[in-house]
């Protein structure tokens, strides 16, 4: 039993792979690859194709290397399933980068179907304070008891502040991604031009890169382009950083 991504919902083939084995009344399913878009609909997919004997679903999620927002919505199609269904339903062995954007999320990292992690300052409750704690009744004239509301509002702005950050996060990571092929290209275009090593194209992208100031993935992508047959050439601004770059690595 295994199910795969398509290539109009993630760009590519087998972004995300779903194998796994039905065993009595339990299903195990192990996750193989990146929660990104079209993620929730191909677990979607695999939760409806289990037999209806299964009362309960565990996912073991080590095989998950990457993960951005859309993993969230996996999260809530797994919770939906085990609701409609009455199922038990976990996801667990979170790591790395995935388990990152869930602490992030303030998401409970063992499993975080769970509820919040006991280990959060969020998720203490009332019932564990001392017996030192004072309680309304207990409380002397002169005391007050804070409202629950700005608490309440204090803990939501912590967690859209951390939502903010773990966008942030996602994207630069995925910008990062896109652009590490275009680099690795402009560096093997730039070693063969110049005869240069690895490690002194990529100096010379960076250099390039800062004396122009362009980003640096701009400048590789104008490089890849002006290799190609009737590709436009750099801007004379990054012909002449370019110059100066490699004028530089010669030197040196």
């Amino acid at each position: 039993m295994t199910s795969a991504a398509s290539p109009h919902l993630t760009g590519g083939l087998d972004t995300l792979v779903i194998p796994g084995r039905v065993d009595a009344d339990r299903a195990e399913l192990t996750p193989r690859g990146e929660l990104v878009h079209g993620c929730a609909d191909i677990l979607a997919r695999t939760l409806a194709g289990l037999p209806a004997t299964v009362v309960r679903v565990d996912l073991d999620m080590g095989g998950v290397h990457f993960m951005d927002t859309a993993g969230l919505q996996f999260l809530d199609v797994l919770a939906d399933h085990g609701r409609r269904r009455s199922l038990t339903v976990t996801a667990t062995n979170w790591n790395g980068q995935p388990r990152r954007i869930l602490e992030l999320a303030g998401l409970n990292t063992t499993d975080p179907l769970a509820g919040p992690d006991s280990t959060s300052p969020d998720s203490t409750s009332s019932d564990s304070a001392g017996p030192d704690s004072a309680s309304p009744d207990s409380a002397g004239p002169d005391s007050a008891v804070s409202p629950a509301a700005p608490a309440s509002s204090a803990v939501a702005l912590e967690r859209a502040e951390c939502l903010h950050v773990l966008r942030e996060e996602v994207e630069q990571l995925r910008q990062a991604i896109a652009s590490r092929p275009v680099i690795d290209q402009a560096r093997g275009i730039l070693m063969a031009t110049h005869g240069c090593t690895s490690d002194e194209a990529w100096h010379i992208l960076r250099e390039t890169s800062q004396l122009s100031n362009t980003k640096l993935r701009d400048v590789a992508a104008a490089v890849t382009a002006s290799a190609e047959a009737d590709g436009p050439p750099p801007s004379a601004e990054l012909r002449t950083a370019l110059k100066r770059a490699v004028a530089r690595r010669r030197r040196g």
